[in-house]
This record gives C-alpha cells, sequence and structure tokens, in this order.
C-alpha cells in the first residue's frame, strides 16, 4: 500500500462493529475487592441518567445492608425479584423475563459472576446478562478482579481463597466499557473498620484474612493491569475499524524478527529483557516464511523450533507470517497490531547489499516510521553451530546436486557434438536447456542454475563460432548467446522452485496422511494398552526405527508396548525414561542428559497431565527432520488418546461407583425406612400383650396378634426382595428351567396374594389350552407376584385385578391389568428402575420400590421380555406384559 493510498479498515473489525451495533451495550464497573464502591457508584450514575430523562431500572442490586447504597435505590423503578423453589425454600432471585418484558433502554443487573438459584433459565448471571445484551439492552454491572476465570489460581496463591463464582474472560471483553472503581488499600480498610463492608464481627475476621494489606495491593494491581489490558485492546480494535494504521504509543508492543540462523534465541532474550525494562511489555516473535526462496535447511529449522518454543517458555507469543518481502510482511503486521519496538539481528549481508539499501536492516529502518528498531550486533555462525556430521552431510548433499548438474552438462555436450557431426544446421542450444531442466528436476534449484551457467560456457566453447574459444565471432552470435544463457538460467531457476516446492509438498502431503492415519488408529483405542501399541506403531513407522512406549504405574514406569516388537531396556535407557517423565523434559541420545544412553525419550504430555514417556532408536531422527517434526506431532496426538482412554476408564469407574452408591444410599433408606414401621408395629404389638397379658380383652388380642402377623409377611416380603436384588446384582441367579404350564403358575400366584387383596378381586381369564414354556417356575411365580402386590398396593378398593394369559405367533403372553390412577408416561420406561416408586417417600405401604425391578430382572434372565402401557381405561389403569418366548415347532421326518 503507498502512502498516499486511502487507509481501508478490517473487515474483521468492521465484522466485530457490525454485530455489537445490534446488541445492546455492556458497561462494566471493575473493582480489586469487595467494599471499595462499586454498586455505589454505578447507582449514583444510574441516577443522573434517570434526571437526564433516560429509561433506567433497576434489575438486581444486593445493597448488603449498606444505608448509603439503599438510598440511592429511592426514587428508581426497581424489578420484583423471581422467587424459585429450592430444597423447600423459596430463594428469590433476579425476573429476567420480567426485565425483558419491561425493556428499559438501560438496566442495572448488580455481581456479574453472581451463580443463579438451581432451576434458573441460566447457571450464571453473566449469561442472563448476555441475553439482555442480545434483546438489544443496555447493561451496568458490577464485578471483582479476583472473579475473572483466569486469575482464579493467581488470587488463590495471593489470598488463599479459592474464588468460586467466576466469569469468563471473554465475556469480560466483549463489554464496551469498563470503568475501574479504585481506593487504596488503607481507605478500604477503614471502610472496612467502620462497619461499611461487613458487620463488624465478619469485618474483624476479613480484615485478618482476605484483606490484609498486601492481598490488597496485589488486588489492585491486577485490576488496573487488567484495566490498562482492556483500553489497549480497544484502542488496537477502534484503529483496525476506522482503518488507521500505528504505531500509536500508548502503551508498549513489541515484535522479536527471528530466522534460521544462530542468533535466533538471543534474539528472543534480548526481546524478554526490553519486556522487563518497558514494564512487562506485551512482545512476540514473529517468523516470515518465503515461498519465493528455497526451503530451509534441517538445522535452521531446529534453530527456528527451539527458538520459538523459548518464546512460550519466556512468557511471548509467536507468530508466523508468509510473504515474498519480509519488510512489507513485518511492517504490515506491526501497523496492524500497534507495535512499537521491532527487534531484528545483524545479517551477514554483503558490502554490496548495505550500499544499495537492500541489507534488512537497513530496509527495516527506512521503512519503520513510528517504531524504534533495536539491532542486536552479536551474531553467530551456522556452520559452527551445526554439529560436525550434520554439516559434513549438507555439504555432501550440496557437492552431489552440483556433480550432477555438471555430469547433464557433459552428456549434453556429448550428444550435441554427435548431433553436429552428423546433422548441419541443427539447434544444438535445445539439447543444453533439457539438461538445464533435467538439473533442476533431478537436484533442485541451485544445481539448476549451475548447469545454466556451464551449459552457456560450454555452448559457447564448442558450438559458436570460433570453436575452441570464449570469443563470439558473429554479431547475431552475440544475441543467439545472450538469449540461450537468460533462457537457460531463468529455466533452471524455475524448474528448480517448482522441484524444491513440489518436494515440500509431498513431504508435508505424506505427513498429513500419516498424521490422519494415526489420528483414526489412536482415536479408535478404547484402552491404554491399545492406545499405547498404536502409538509405538505409529511413531515405529514414521522413525523407520524401533519404538516404546511407558506408562506410570505407581511410582514407577514400565514399558507397556513396543514395535516392532517390546524390548528390555537397560540401566541407562531406563534412567533416562524416569529422568523424562519425572521432568518433563527430553532425555538419552542427543539431548543434554544421559545422552550416552541408545534411547531418545520424550515425555508425553497430555492436556492435563503427563500420561507416559515414548522412545525411539539412537540416530533414528535427524534433528530438524521432517521424520522428527512428524514423531513430534504423533507424540502430542498419543499423549492426548492415552489420557482420553484414562478419562474415559475413570469415566467409568465414577459411573459404577456412583449407581453403587446409588444403590447403597437406596437400600440404606429402604432399611431405615421401610423395614423400620413393620418392626415398630411388631415391637410395639408384642409389648403390648407382654404388658398388659391376659388381662387384654380377645378381640384386641386377635387384633394385635392379627397386626403382628400382617407386618411380619410384609417384612418378609422386604427381605426377600433384598435378597432378590442381591442375587441379580451380582449375578449369582441360579435358573433351574423345566416344561411347565403358565396358567399352574399364574394360578399359585393369585393364592399367594389372596389375603392382601382387601376389597380387591382378581378376574382370571385363561384359555383353554397353552402351549407349554421352559424356564423356571419360582421365577415366574415370583415376578408375577410382585407385580399383583404392585397392582394391590396401587389400585383402589372395590376394583378388579384382571390377570390374563393368552399366546400370539412366537410367545406366550402374560397381562396384568389393574384400575389405579395410572403411570405418567415419562415414568414408563423408569417404572422398572431400582427403589423407583410413584408415590411419596412417606408412603411406607407401597413397599421399597424393587418389586417391578425384580420382576423385570428375572423375566429377562429367562430370555423373556416385560413392558408396563398407562393409561389404558381412559385416563387411568395400568397393563404390565410379559412376554415369554414359545418353542420351536417340531419338523416330523416322514421315513
Amino acid at each position: 500500500m503507498n502512502a498516499e493510498e486511502p487507509r481501508r479498515p478490517d473487515p474483521d473489525a468492521l465484522l466485530v462493529a457490525a454485530n455489537k451495533a445490534r446488541r445492546g451495550r455492556l458497561k462494566v464497573f471493575l473493582g480489586m475487592a469487595p467494599g471499595v464502591g462499586k454498586t455505589y457508584e454505578m447507582l449514583r450514575t444510574a441516577r443522573r441518567r434517570k434526571a437526564d430523562g433516560e429509561d433506567v431500572v433497576i434489575g438486581v442490586v444486593e445493597s448488603h445492608g449498606r444505608r448509603e447504597t439503599e438510598a440511592l435505590l429511592r426514587g428508581l423503578e426497581v424489578l420484583p425479584r423471581e422467587p424459585i423453589e429450592y430444597k423447600g425454600r423459596a430463594l428469590m432471585e433476579f425476573d429476567l423475563d420480567g426485565a425483558l418484558a419491561r425493556r428499559p433502554k438501560l438496566l442495572v443487573v448488580d455481581e456479574y459472576a453472581h451463580s443463579n438459584a438451581p432451576g434458573s433459565r441460566h447457571p450464571k448471571r453473566w449469561q442472563d446478562v448476555e441475553e439482555l445484551l442480545g434483546a438489544g439492552i443496555d447493561v451496568w454491572t458490577t464485578l471483582n478482579v479476583q472473579h475473572l476465570e483466569s486469575l482464579v489460581d493467581v488470587v488463590l496463591r495471593i489470598t488463599g481463597v479459592r474464588q468460586r463464582e467466576t466469569v469468563p474472560d471473554s465475556a469480560l471483553s466483549r463489554a464496551d466499557d469498563i470503568e475501574l472503581v479504585d481506593i487504596t488499600p488503607d481507605e478500604l480498610r477503614e471502610r472496612l473498620a467502620d462497619g461499611k463492608v461487613y458487620v463488624p464481627e465478619t469485618a474483624r475476621l476479613a480484615a485478618d484474612n482476605f484483606f490484609k494489606p498486601e492481598n490488597l495491593t496485589a488486588l489492585r494491581e491486577l485490576a488496573l493491569r487488567r484495566m490498562a489490558q482492556t483500553v489497549d485492546d480497544q484502542l488496537i480494535a477502534t484503529m483496525r475499524e476506522k482503518g488507521v494504521e500505528g504505531p500509536w504509543a500508548a502503551g508498549e508492543r513489541i515484535v522479536v524478527l527471528v530466522g534460521g540462523d544462530a542468533m535466533a534465541s538471543a534474539l528472543v532474550r534480548t526481546g524478554r529483557r526490553l519486556s522487563d525494562m518497558m514494564m512487562d511489555a506485551p512482545w512476540t516473535v514473529a517468523h516470515v516464511e518465503r515461498p519465493n526462496q528455497k526451503p530451509p535447511s534441517s538445522a535452521a529449522r531446529a534453530r527456528l523450533r527451539e527458538a520459538l518454543k523459548l518464546a512460550e517458555q519466556l512468557g511471548g507469543s509467536t507468530v508466523v507470517l508468509t510473504g515474498d518481502d519480509v519488510v512489507a510482511s513485518v511492517m504490515a503486521y506491526a501497523r496492524r497490531n500497534n507495535v512499537t519496538q521491532i527487534v531484528i539481528g545483524k545479517s551477514r549481508d554483503s558490502r554490496l547489499r548495505e550500499l544499495m539499501g537492500r541489507a534488512l536492516a537497513t530496509a527495516l529502518l527506512r521503512q519503520a516510521r513510528g517504531a524504534a528498531v533495536h539491532v542486536v550486533t552479536e551474531r553467530g555462525d551456522d556452520d559452527k553451530d551445526a554439529p560436525p556430521a550434520a554439516r559434513s552431510a549438507m555439504s555432501a548433499a550440496g557437492w552431489r546436486g552440483h556433480l550432477g548438474a555438471l555430469a547433464f552438462v557433459g552428456i549434453a555436450g556429448a550428444l550435441a557434438g554427435l548431433l553436429d557431426r552428423l546433422a548441419n544446421g541443427a539447434d544444438l542450444a535445445m539439447i543444453f536447456l533439457l539438461s538445464v531442466l533435467a538439473a533442476g528436476l533431478a537436484f533442485g534449484l541451485w544445481p539448476a542454475i549451475t548447469a545454466a551457467a556451464v551449459a552457456a560456457l560450454v555452448y559457447n566453447f564448442f558450438f559458436l563460432s570460433p570453436r575452441l574459444s570464449f570469443v563470439i565471432g558473429h554479431p547475431t552470435d552475440v544475441l543467439t548467446f545472450g538469449v540461450f544463457f537468460v533462457v537457460a538460467m531463468t529455466s533452471g531457476w524455475l524448474i528448480g522452485r517448482i522441484r524444491d516446492q513440489a518436494r515440500q509438498t509431498s513431504n508435508r502431503a505424506a505427513a498429513i496422511a500419516s498424521l490422519l492415519v494415526s489420528s483414526r488408529r489412536l482415536s479408535g483405542s478404547a484402552t491404554r494398552k491399545d492406545t499405547a501399541h498404536a502409538l509405538a506403531e505409529q511413531i515405529s513407522a514414521a522413525a523407520r526405527a524401533k519404538a516404546i512406549v511407558l506408562a506410570p504405574r505407581g511410582d514407577e514406569i514400565e514399558a507397556v508396548a513396543g514395535a516392532p516388537e517390546l524390548e528390555d531396556l537397560g540401566a541407562a535407557a531406563m534412567a533416562a525414561a524416569r529422568w523424562a517423565w519425572e521432568k518433563g523434559e527430553a532425555a538419552g541420545h542427543g539431548t543434554g542428559t544421559l545422552p550416552q544412553t541408545s534411547w531418545t525419550f520424550w515425555p508425553l504430555q497430555g492436556v492435563r497431565e503427563r500420561v507416559g514417556v515414548a522412545g525411539v532408536e539412537a540416530d533414528a531422527l535427524r534433528p530438524g527432520s521432517d521424520e522428527e517434526k512428524l514423531v513430534l506431532a504423533l507424540l502430542d496426538q498419543g499423549a492426548v488418546a492415552l489420557e482420553r482412554a484414562d478419562l474415559a476408564l475413570a469415566a467409568v469407574e465414577a459411573e459404577t461407583l456412583r449407581r453403587s452408591d446409588r444403590f447403597r444410599a437406596a437400600l440404606l433408606n429402604s432399611i431405615s425406612h421401610d423395614l423400620r414401621t413393620p418392626l415398630s408395629t411388631v415391637l410395639g404389638s408384642t409389648t403390648t400383650m407382654i404388658d398388659y397379658g391376659e388381662g387384654m380383652p380377645a378381640a384386641t388380642r386377635a387384633d394385635l396378634l392379627e397386626s403382628v402377623r400382617e407386618e411380619a409377611e410384609r417384612l418378609n416380603r422386604y427381605v426377600g426382595n433384598l435378597l432378590d436384588m442381591t442375587r441379580l446384582e451380582g449375578g449369582a441367579l441360579n435358573i433351574r428351567e423345566d416344561w411347565i404350564d403358565v396358567r399352574d403358575v399364574l394360578m399359585g400366584a393369585a393364592e399367594r396374594v389372596a389375603r392382601r387383596l382387601g376389597k380387591r378381586h382378581i378376574e382370571r381369564d385363561f384359555p383353554s389350552d397353552l402351549p407349554p414354556v421352559r424356564l423356571d417356575p419360582n421365577l415366574l411365580e415370583q415376578a408375577v407376584v410382585n407385580i399383583l402386590e404392585n397392582a394391590i398396593a396401587y389400585s383402589p378398593d372395590d376394583t378388579a385385578i384382571e390377570l390374563a394369559a393368552y399366546e400370539d405367533r412366537n410367545n406366550v403372553v402374560i397381562s396384568i391389568e389393574d384400575e389405579g390412577k395410572g403411570i405418567p408416561t415419562a415414568e414408563l420406561e423408569r417404572v422398572f428402575e431400582k427403589f423407583r416408586r410413584m408415590e411419596e417417600p412417606t408412603d411406607r405401604t407401597k413397599g421399597a420400590g424393587l418389586g417391578l425391578s425384580i420382576s423385570k430382572g428375572f423375566i429377562e434372565a429367562m430370555g423373556g421380555r416385560i413392558a408396563a402401557a398407562s393409561p389404558i381405561h381412559g385416563d387411568h389403569g395400568t397393563r404390565v406384559l410379559i412376554s415369554l418366548p414359545k418353542p420351536p415347532p417340531r419338523t416330523e421326518v416322514t421315513p
């Protein structure tokens, strides 16, 4: 962009502004701690707005008994709160629907981080505010800095108090205005002592704990820093929206430009020191990738990767830019992000490049308007920085390419000489151009340029008159030679670049394909062992060497998977693996820790914690190579996959424990309530008969004895149900199958419950003939008895319970109907759960809620099915159906 061209706004910034225009505006009154006066200042400002004629409504304000705050509420419209029932109490919460219906211009909603009562639409008040803003209502709210999610751990270390109510930083970042309400720590402690924050007893405890001077000073610094960061972000957003290019030195921002040379790490440390001198100014390490240049060497890529990693470790951010012009790319980034300080290293430019103004430092100084440029003059030597083996390998690879290019030119010269003898006037230059193209395709950019230069000289020396001389005799040959030289150099440069880029693209595609395959394999592994095996195989394939994965077991780590096979590690290798596990750093061959071992180990760092260690055989990976980058990417994937497998196992164990706890709690509840009532009745009746003896009337004695028998039978049924459920849960159910007539079983079940029918009666509906079924008659009878007892418990007096049986195509079906009030549709799927009852828990006469669950377990254990339907008589009644499979029909064979 030229200086004369108008500056255009950033499209992304315009899109953000357009989205904000449709929302209400959010203003946050930010403070360092309770009692600084956030709510007071918010209400004072709201009263001024009200006096100016603006529609201001108080949604919710917590005065905490402060008289001056309550005085500011007088004369302002306050929305009534909404009662929400929770554990038998009515909690008064902010009425979100009432606020949306009232729809004021400005709504005051105190305590942004407040947690709503269970049963509210949103669990957090900041989510209520988001809905209000989406409806176009302006909202004012208050927030203490310790409630920001990103600062929870910091505040815990400062104050020793973990904040339970938090607000995501992204919610605060969306605020249109933030006003800092600030007082000194001494003033706040005076307010606390005067009872203006808490009641006296609470104030004394708070002054000795949370409100200590050092705590308040640290919290005040956090609030001021957060305020400064927000203002800086708003400044950059406004500059992008208005198309204003920086830098504006309202605050310092540093960018450190690094490459793949030996100075990269030194430049990063310089940026960190500069940030410290500028009061912890934000700093970013940037690298520019240039598509028009040949790819950097493996050593350069390794140094660049280490520099970017070091920047993140020192607290900086990193960015990789793309552009053919380094200076233009850096300056465009600097203007977009309001960068005021640029740090670069003094490159090894030639004197000619410096005189022509093409050196990086010179070009950057010429274009860096408004930004300071720091040039670090220390420099290293790439060749010295690389290990001797790597230098010799790079040198050998380069010489092989150039020798191959010379060989192609030699072959082209021999062919040209042969054609020159056989055919007079042949265009020999095309043969040399073909050699240049072949060198570019085979060896890359620089060998192709070498081939172009040598081909031009050979063509001139041997085939242009006068021959065997570099002198060009005819003027037309000068033009021919010039065109040939230009075409050869251009063709060699282009074909070399295309070849290098194609190779890069192919390598990246192969790496992506490998990562995709690995991701699928790792994601398909359900257990830690399977995941470890898959990871070891993928690492071994990528490194073309042996690989091993170690996982923790207690306080130690052990090898759990290997490829192509699991090997025993020696003492030195295990020591390196333990170091990688304990320190979270690479160890072994090629590192600074135990380099004499024959393995290289890396820690497997998951999202939450370290999950293991992976090792590769020594010398398998060249530092900075594509294979090493692929292996490191696989390690990251494998760590997350192992952590996911651990979490899945923990989730299963937690669910099992949760179900066990629920069963245990329900069992204890059943014992403490459902067994206590019959025991109390038995104890009371027997005690009465013992105390009064023969003097008790016979009718009373008979009535007491009947109560004892009924409650003892009831107690026996409860204990039997608990034992049956224990058998089902423990898998100890013993099924004794036999051929039976279902009608006999149903008649036996009806007789067992006859004494408990009361004023109800059972209607039987059995066909004259039913096919026999093979199952356990005792389990079937108990299942039917449980269902009948359930029907008796939930059906009114003077009603019928229908017990029927019939057959369909594949089953013998048992139907049990009652005329009770029925089961809600939403409960039909849950009615067979353990301890599930449709009545209140205080209704002791309905049983422990195990009968239907036991019936379901018995029927399914015998291969049958059970289901409930309700209502069946208009708006009431329940039908339970049991389907028992019939035996397959016999096939008669005619002799």
